[in-house]
């Protein structure tokens, strides 16, 4: 095609979930409810850890930090769905789009590594437990979660850049709720092969990297508690490992069904379904699975809630 034929888009049209009218009203109901549950949950969360002086360990911190993301995480995608289900032109602007897919990759990294420094926090915890907090110091934990930002953004920026370089055509109608990557590439004009490379290595090596620590670290814990002689330490180990691979196997198991794939096969309808779990439905969960199998938390909630209704009947 030649170049006189290209139209500059300066806007896209998020065509949303659903364009039938009957479902708009129900729709906007159970994502502003999921939403409401995702803020104040992990909000709860976060407040809940830096309120409690026995909470202030490397592996809270991380937890906290993980909350903070989730809340971030949602709040690049839901709050313009929510505003597009009632608009009547569904419309973002060209440099909101790339904003947004900015901060979407952004985040969804963000959550990749900081699963991967928890699942070594478990490591040092139940492999070298005497040496725990030698090794996990406060400068060594803020460092880690600062590296962690900082990857984010490079790996953001690297397939951002990308997105930009691409020409799109008078299609400006995306068939999906916010700017994913898949979607986008799709309408372009020019050729999506360097955006679809970068994402089948570099992609792979920031997910399936994060994925290959976390496997190696969850190997040598098994191996430990697995020589243990007790069967309530065997049972503690396992306990504490539970929510955080309850979380990895979500996380991982939405992220490369969606990305991991040749574009030409990639559907829309399945890509938005397991787009919202990705999204909004596994934030949401994410502070329940850590609160309800988590005996610190559980403690610290109930301390937290006889204070409350103590200081509310004085």
């Amino acid at each position: 095609m030649e170049n006189s034929n290209w139209t500059s888009v300066s806007h896209f049209v998020l065509l949303g979930i659903s364009a039938y009218p009957q479902e708009q009203i129900p729709l906007f109901l159970l994502f502003l409810l999921m939403y409401a549950i995702n803020i104040s949950g992990n909000f709860a969360l976060i407040t809940l850890i830096i309120s409690t002086p026995q909470l202030h360990t490397p592996m809270y911190i991380f937890l906290s930090n993980l909350a903070l993301t989730d809340i971030c995480f949602t709040s690049t995608t839901v709050p313009k769905m929510l505003q597009n289900i009632f608009s009547p032109t569904k419309t973002i602007s060209y440099m909101g789009c790339l904003a947004q897919t900015y901060f979407f990759i952004c985040f969804a990294a963000m959550e990749n590594f900081l699963l991967a420094i928890m699942a070594y926090d478990r490591y040092i915890a139940i492999c070298h437990p005497f040496r725990y907090h030698m090794i996990l110091t406060r400068m060594l934990c803020s460092q880690m979660v600062a590296l962690c930002h900082i990857l984010s953004h490079l790996h953001a920026l690297l397939h951002t850049f990308l997105m930009g370089r691409l020409i799109f055509c008078a299609d400006n109608r995306i068939p999906h709720f916010f700017c994913d990557l898949y979607p986008l590439m799709k309408l372009s004009c020019s050729s999506t092969h360097l955006n679809t490379l970068m994402i089948h290595t570099e992609g792979v090596i920031v997910i399936n990297g994060a994925l290959a620590f976390i496997i190696a670290s969850y190997a040598c814990i098994i191996s430990v508690v697995l020589r243990s002689p007790s069967d309530k330490g065997k049972w503690r180990a396992f306990s504490t490992c539970g929510s955080h691979l309850t979380v990895v196997a979500i996380f991982y198991g939405t992220l490369t069904w969606l990305y991991f794939q040749p574009i030409t096969s990639y559907s829309v309808a399945k890509g938005r379904i397991l787009t919202v779990m990705h999204t909004v439905v596994t934030p949401m969960m994410n502070p329940f699975i850590y609160s309800l199998r988590n005996g610190d938390v559980k403690r610290a909630f109930r301390k937290w809630r006889s204070r409350s209704w103590i200081s509310f009947f004085r």
